[in-house]
């Protein structure tokens, strides 16, 4: 019998509870061979410490609406110190595991490509983020679960605006990409919406909302991602365009342990509301999401493709696919390998999936 095990990193996102059911359950109906699965308990940090939870088709049988994450999750680099390794190697070995299933995003990724090259760990990728910021698929689940909150959230939050005729700006979450700002703009009809590959003046959201104004509307809904960069207010730009075309990110920012900028939830919306009543004279209010787009049950369609993710994981493993990525092209679940996906090291500029240069001029068609 085969010990498979499987572990949840970083940010939680709707649709990793679909992922698990659909390994374990796909792996329970193979008829070539027999598998155990278990689990790691909060990431990373799960495999270094030896704690691990047994998992089976029972028990992920109810699970698939749920949000979160059964086993656990956390921000833990074992690569920024070599003994977490050695731990997580010797762990490795010593409960027999034949082959490990990462559920992340990019840093999650990473860390198994690295164990699988460096180390011949068999493991196997599945590319999960809200941010949809991954290279190498089309959408990562827990994306599209966020966008619906977030419309969702703004739908009752123009109905206030409506009745004090304000300006709301509102921040997404997204780091530094703008996917479920972009996306959550449109659905939401807003009046402006500021991302991070496309950086834009104040001024030119302050005229936006006298437009709206001009036109009969006496409320405008501004939705802002948190990584966005906004000339003219009091932060940190985040994104800047390089000489000769294309985008960087800023070298001015926190970072986290994986190198990935770290951001204060509302700084954006608080700092574009200050500007914007000064410039408008309208009275405006900041409010960020913030986490409440990563919680609750995922979305019909995170459901479904988390499922999907899940069993393509689980047949990767019954045909010995080490070193692949699970992706979606098209309509197409398939594995890739993560070489060339994810950097080869943690010395280089991380690279991402940034939204399309077409998408921010097809929405701003809808500006007043």
């Amino acid at each position: 019998m085969k010990r498979i095990a499987m572990l949840t990193g970083g940010g939680d996102a709707p649709g990793l509870n679909a992922v698990i059911r659909g390994i374990v359950t796909r792996l329970s109906k193979e008829t070539n061979e027999q598998y155990k699965c278990i689990g790691f308990i909060d990431g990373w940090a799960g495999l270094r410490d030896k704690r691990i939870e047994d998992l089976t088709p029972h028990s992920v049988d109810q699970i698939l609406h749920e949000g979160g994450t059964i086993l656990g999750t956390s921000r833990t680099n074992l690569y920024k110190k070599p003994e977490d390794v050695q731990k997580a190697l010797t762990n490795f070995k010593q409960l027999g595991i034949d082959a490990l299933v990462a559920i992340g995003g990019d840093d999650t990724l990473e860390i198994a490509y690295y164990l699988y090259r460096d180390y011949g760990i068999p493991a196997i990728g599945v590319p999960k983020t809200i941010d949809n910021d991954v290279l190498g698929t089309d959408f990562t689940f827990g994306f599209w679960s966020a966008v619906e909150k977030a419309t969702a959230a703004i739908d009752d939050l123009r109905t206030t605006t409506m009745s004090h005729h304000r300006i709301m700006v509102v921040e997404c979450m997204g780091r530094h990409a703008g996917w479920i700002t972009a996306y959550t703009g449109v659905a939401s009809g807003a009046e402006f919406i500021a991302v991070p590959e496309h950086p834009v003046r104040i001024e030119a959201i302050a005229e936006a909302c006298r437009r709206a104004r001009e036109r009969g509307k006496l409320h405008a809904i501004v939705v802002v991602a948190e990584g966005a960069s906004i000339g003219g207010v009091d932060a940190k730009p985040r994104i800047v365009k390089k000489e000769g075309g294309g985008w960087e990110i800023s070298e001015k920012v926190e970072r986290d342990s994986f190198g990935n900028i770290v951001l204060k939830p509302g700084e954006i919306a608080e700092a574009v509301a200050k500007e914007l009543e000064k410039l408008t004279g309208i009275e405006t209010r900041g409010l960020a999401l913030g986490h409440l787009q990563r919680g609750g049950s995922p979305s019909a369609y995170d459901r479904i493709l988390g499922s999907r993710y899940g069993i393509c994981a689980a047949e990767a493993v019954a045909a010995g696919k080490y070193g692949y990525l699970v992706t979606l092209r098209g309509d197409r679940v398939e594995a890739v390998p993560m070489k060339g996906m994810l950097r080869e090291n943690q010395t280089e500029k991380k690279r991402y999936k940034l939204l399309p240069d077409d998408f921010m001029p097809m929405a701003e068609i809808f500006y007043s």
